[in-house]
C-alpha cells in the first residue's frame, strides 16, 4: 500500500469525483536517498505516492509522522513542514487523530507536514499550520 496501492487509491478518488484526500506518509520521505539503506526503499515508495497525490489536482494533506509507538494517545503534537526526528516518537492513536482532524481542517489543505508527540492539543497545533 506504500506506493502502487496508494497511487491507485488517488487515481480512483479522482475518477469518482472525490476532491479531498488525506495521505499517511512517513518522516524522511521527502529525501529518501538520505535514509539508512534498510529504510530507503520504503521511503522512496512513500515519496513517489506523495508526489503523485500532489500532482493529482485533489485537495490533499500529507501527514508524515516520526517513529510510531503503541503508547497511549495523549492528544498533543507538534506539526511543521520539517521536524528534527532525533529521539522523537508519536503514538499511533495520535497519528490517527491527526489524520481524522485533517479531513476538515482547512489549514492543512494542500500541505505536507511532519508530526511528533509534544505539548499542543492536536486541533490547536493544526490551526497554526
Amino acid at each position: 500500500m506504500d506506493k502502487n496501492g496508494a497511487i491507485k487509491l488517488v487515481d480512483a478518488a479522482k475518477k469518482k469525483g472525490i476532491e479531498r484526500f488525506v495521505m499517511l506518509s512517513s518522516a524522511g520521505s521527502d529525501n529518501p536517498e538520505q535514509a539508512q539503506e534498510e529504510m530507503r526503499h520504503y521511503l522512496e515508495a512513500k515519496h513517489d505516492a506523495d508526489e503523485h497525490l500532489k500532482a493529482s489536482g485533489l485537495t490533499y494533506t500529507i501527514v508524515r509522522p516520526v517513529a510510531l509507538t503503541n503508547e497511549q494517545a495523549i492528544g498533543k503534537i507538534f506539526a511543521d513542514e520539517k521536524v528534527d526526528h532525533t529521539d522523537k516518537s508519536i503514538p499511533r492513536a495520535d497519528v490517527a487523530a491527526v489524520l481524522a482532524q485533517s479531513v476538515t481542517e482547512e489549514k492543512t489543505f494542500n500541505k505536507t507536514f511532519e508530526i511528533f508527540r509534544s505539548t499542543l492539543p492536536i486541533k490547536e497545533d493544526l490551526n497554526n499550520m
